[in-house]
């Protein structure tokens, strides 16, 4: 932040880009106010989400995503003195688990999904990251006392009008947890609706990028969540080499640039292997679980369709107020349904910020 406030860049908050006419022309939103920003060179940087897996009782009050609670307490959502199970997959949920118990919850639980063996075959491999290591221990202390399960997952929410309990999964068996909130989280998912609406090309649901960032549209690079989920130093790095790169910055300083993004692009897919998903969560829902919980859509409505679309047109599975950027991405998985297609504009917009798209006021974005 320091280096963006030095470097003179004009920073506009609170800013939605919703269509795009180009790599070169954005539009974007504040409020009914749209503006059309052209430049020589687009780094888009759109990041991830929060993977949901529908599984029954998800949609009950209380039944929050992992990262979604963290915000909703940064927002003032209390937790003091609740007890709250966290689960589903990934480093995620010990910083939430921290987070959450820093904030005064009785953190009863953390359910991670991937298996002790998994988590262990990567160990070798943190010797090269002590910085990482270290964080990681203070992280495992402050979580000291709080009841682990490995291999394990949510397969029921119970309670009579707002979360009661949870049933997780382990090769044990079945074991149901008292709870008034379940923080629950599968991984992060690239956002690359905007770089497949400007016709980057996408493999793995990720954005492709060459050494130097660049996407396959000339002009247009991509740094961070959406090229492959990485965490937040994987991001910075690559930040850096698109930057380096869409400014023309000498050959040895991107090299260097590059280095450092390699050496965490390894550490990312390490642990990509080590919480790998298990093939056991794409059947939680049953044909009763709603998947599309803004329009009422059960799993038995859209399991037989071939893809998004399909489902959209005969059940209105992902047309409410999200517009599928929930339930669609877990289908994709569950069913195999390959990418939707991107429409304009890209998020909600009122019809007076609508119709102001081709006629907004053009910002020249200097060289």
């Amino acid at each position: 932040i320091r280096r963006l406030e030095r470097s003179g860049a004009e920073v506009e908050s609170g800013m939605t880009v919703v269509d795009a006419d180009g790599p070169g022309t954005l539009f974007a939103r504040r409020g009914e106010r749209v503006a059309r920003y052209r430049a020589d060179a687009t780094i888009l940087a759109t990041g991830s989400r929060e993977l949901f897996l529908p599984f029954p009782g998800w949609t009950l009050p209380g039944v929050v995503g992992a990262g979604g609670m963290q915000a909703l307490v940064k927002g003032g959502w209390p937790v003091r003195g609740k007890r709250v199970v966290v689960a589903g997959s990934g480093p995620l949920l010990l910083a939430v688990a921290a987070y959450l118990r820093k904030a005064g919850a009785e953190v009863t639980a953390i359910v991670e999904q991937a298996s002790r063996a998994s988590l262990a075959a990567a160990l070798p491999g943190l010797l090269f990251y002590p910085a990482k290591v270290r964080q990681g221990i203070e992280l495992a202390w402050s979580l000291r006392g709080i009841r682990r399960f490995y291999a394990g997952w949510p397969t029921r929410a119970q309670g009579d009008g707002c979360l009661e309990s949870v049933t997780i999964r382990t090769k044990r068996g079945e074991t149901d947890l008292a709870c008034d909130a379940l923080a629950c989280g599968f991984g992060l998912i690239p956002e690359t609706r905007l770089a497949r609406l400007l016709g980057a090309a996408v493999e793995d649901g990720a954005v492709v990028v060459d050494r130097a960032q660049r996407t396959t549209v000339p002009g247009l690079y991509a740094a961070g969540e959406l090229t492959g989920v990485g965490g937040v130093d994987a991001a910075l790095k690559e930040g850096l080499v698109a930057g380096a790169a869409a400014a023309r910055v000498p050959e040895r300083t991107r090299r260097a640039f590059g280095r450092a993004r390699d050496r965490e692009a390894a550490f990312a897919a390490m642990l990509a292997r080590a919480f790998r998903l298990h093939p056991g969560l794409l059947s939680l829902a049953d044909k009763d679980t709603i998947v599309c919980r803004c329009e009422d859509v059960r799993f038995g409505e859209v399991r037989s369709f071939v893809d998004a679309r399909d489902a959209k047109l005969k059940t209105r599975c992902g047309m409410g107020p999200c517009q599928g950027r929930v339930c669609t991405p877990a289908l994709r998985l569950i069913n195999g349904w390959g990418p939707d297609r991107v429409r304009q504009p890209l998020f909600p917009v009122p019809s007076m910020a609508l119709a102001e798209i081709g006629a907004a006021q053009t910002r020249e974005v200097p060289q």
